[in-house]
């Protein structure tokens, strides 16, 4: 049996690496754009990060993973965390112990570090392992005592017939009449206080994305997004974004929730997809609560994934 050579990614790697990810990840291919973005100009990269496998002068696997160098806004550099975003062997060199190598020549370098799979931001691909697609990952990661900690499901919509219920229109009149909660498209007034917001309920990740679809929203592409905010009289209770057919995040108020403001703007949203022209809705990540409010408005599962941890930062 060839010897394997476990080494950080080179520049010239590049097309037998997509080869291999594109045959192991047959569930989410990338493109060398793709790869190029997300991968290699991502701030957080460094080659030592991203391992090959070689045997016999051939990439036979990889592993990609993930340290903070720059800050997440004032997340800061989360130094306790690492985040492995993709990995696979491929097919004609399985069972022969590379993941195995790749897994722990990995875990060494992120010591002394909690390590997840994989919800890295910004630049993850899904949020965990897919549980359906690559169920052999999912047994390979429990053996070595990866602890699964949550199963978040990815939901699609078909829009082609979609209307919005006189039950969400009568909700959306009752919501003004009695409470003063109006849903609008942002305006540029809105910024101050919607960042604000976001920020406080939700997180400065939301901040990222939401800030990414106003940059476009407020510059260039402003037909490819549907960015909704709700208020209270004049204080921003919850908003809902959109960017072509991928729908989300929205969010309320936690002390407003259960009252329906998040499926007047849920159906506004999608309502405003489906009037330019997009006949379908998806996103990656929910829990199973949030779920059935989709489901409301014609969601279906369609994967489910598992975000795994192991605790790196014990003494070998």
């Amino acid at each position: 049996m060839a010897a394997v050579l476990i080494r950080p990614y080179r520049g010239q790697d590049e097309p037998a690496l997509l080869d291999v990810w594109n045959r192991t990840l047959t569930h989410d291919p990338v493109d060398a754009a793709a790869f190029r973005t997300r991968v290699l100009l991502d701030l957080n990269f460094r080659p030592e990060g991203l391992l090959v496998a070689e045997v016999d002068n051939r990439i036979a696997g990889f592993l990609l993973s993930i340290t903070r160098q720059v800050p997440l806004f004032l997340q800061g550099l989360e130094p306790e965390k690492a985040w492995i975003t993709a990995f696979g062997v491929h097919p004609d060199y399985r069972r022969r112990g590379i993941a195995t190598q790749l897994f722990e020549a990995a875990l060494a370098n992120l010591k002394p570090r909690q390590v997840l799979i994989s919800p890295y931001t910004p630049n993850y691909f899904i949020p965990g392992v897919d549980i359906n697609a690559y169920p052999e990952a999912v047994a390979f990661l429990q053996a070595a005592g990866w602890d699964t900690v949550s199963t978040p499901i990815s939901m699609q919509a078909d829009l082609t017939a979609f209307q919005v219920p006189a039950a969400i229109t009568e909700l959306q009149a009752r919501l003004a009449k009695e409470q003063d909660i109006h849903i609008s498209p942002v305006a540029s007034a809105d910024i101050p206080g919607l960042m604000d917001f976001i920020c406080r309920h939700f997180g400065w990740d939301w901040v990222r994305a939401a800030q990414e679809y106003l940059l476009t929203l407020f510059g260039t592409g402003a037909d490819e997004i549907t960015f909704l905010v709700a208020r209270q009289g004049e204080r921003i209770v919850g908003y809902c974004q959109q960017r072509r057919e991928r729908f989300g995040p929205f969010g309320v108020d936690p002390a407003l929730r259960s009252q329906g403001i998040g499926r007047v703007l849920l159906f506004h949203c999608l309502a405003a997809q489906r009037a330019r022209g997009f006949h379908c809705a998806w996103f990656l990540w929910t829990g199973p609560d949030a779920s059935r409010l989709y489901s409301t408005a014609g969601f279906r599962p369609v994967r489910q994934f598992a975000i795994m941890r192991f605790n790196n930062t014990q003494p070998d």
